[in-house]
């Protein structure tokens, strides 16, 4: 767990923070959890942004392993378990709109 935190902002180039790790030197499990919250930000909704279709998001993350911030290894899994990646988005889907407790009780 403390990999995960200590490192999830790391980039692969080094210019990420915070100890400016360089490629393999960020764990693993960072650079997994890197990969998985761009996605996560990018495909939900925020308040100042609506959700990016899962598509576009991807090829974002794509653009983002082309210029050496994200490992190319992680983002080919997610596409290649797009089907996968939408069944958990759609199992946790928090913009549903929950219906408060009748007050009329």
């Amino acid at each position: 767990m403390v990999n995960v935190v200590a490192a999830h902002h790391e980039c692969l180039d080094g210019s990420g923070y915070t100890n400016r790790l360089f490629g393999d030197a960020i764990p693993l499990e960072a650079r997994i959890i890197a990969v998985a919250d761009v996605l996560d930000a990018l495909t939900s909704h925020r308040p100042y942004k609506d959700p990016w279709p899962l598509q576009d998001a991807i090829a974002e993350l794509k653009r983002l392993v082309a210029a050496g911030k994200l490992d190319h290894r992680c983002v080919d899994a997610i596409e290649a378990h797009v089907e996968e990646v939408i069944a958990i988005r759609d199992r946790f889907d928090d913009t549903v709109a929950s219906v408060p407790p009748s007050e009329s009780n």
